[in-house]
Order: structure tokens, then sequence, then C-alpha cells
């Protein structure tokens, strides 16, 4: 009876982690606008930079590799699992498992280089 439990309570913690997320970030888009219009009640001129940068929110730069590393690491722990396990079509499972985050984390870092090299011939 209990065991039937565990998955229905996964499943829930899963949506309130998700309505979370959103929720916050309703709330600080709303403080947000909150803010702007108090300072544009106030009188007080924004300057276009200054709305941009209130707008849109860029990502660090790094912030491709950091997550290239982090699903090759996964990989890799999958993989490091699959060879722990002495049945080899276990570890044949469990290296098709890994194929995912590896092609993520591959993706990211190409992401990574082609940004990196795009910003220096920009520069």
């Amino acid at each position: 009876m209990v065991e039937e439990f565990i998955p229905i309570v996964m499943f829930i913690m899963v949506g309130v982690v998700l309505v979370a997320l959103f929720w916050f970030r309703y709330k600080a888009r709303a403080e947000l606008q909150q803010t702007v219009r108090s300072a544009l009640e106030r009188g007080v001129e924004l300057s276009p930079e200054l709305v941009d940068r209130l707008g849109a929110a860029k990502p660090p730069k790094g912030k491709d590799l950091r997550l290239g590393v982090i699903w090759m690491s996964l990989a890799l722990a999958l993989l490091l699992c699959g060879l722990a396990i002495p049945e080899p079509e276990a570890l044949r499972g469990v290296l098709a498992a890994a194929a995912f985050p590896f092609s993520i984390g591959l993706a990211y870092l190409l992401l990574w280089v082609a940004v990196s090299r795009h910003d220096v011939e920009a520069d």
C-alpha cells in the first residue's frame, strides 16, 4: 500500500517545484514592473540602456560551458555506474542511457566554442 504512494508523491513534488518556479518568476517580473511604474510616476527618466538591462536578463558568458560540463559529467557518472554492474547486458543499457546526456553536453560545448569564436571575431 505504501509503495503505491511513492510515484504519486514524486509526480506531485515535480508539479509543486514547477509551479513554485513559475510563481517566483512571475513575482520577480511583477515587482520589476512595479518599480519601473513607480519611477515613471515620480518623474524619473529611464535611459534606454537601463530599460534593456531590466527587460531581458542576459545569461552569463560561460553558461554553455558550465551546462556542457555538467551534462558530460552526468554521462560519465552513468558510464561508471554501468561499469560497476557485472552484467554485460546492463552495461549496454546504461551506455544507451548515457548517450543522451553525452549528446546534450557535446551540443552545449559546441555552442560554447561557436559563441566564443563569434565574440572574438566581433571584438
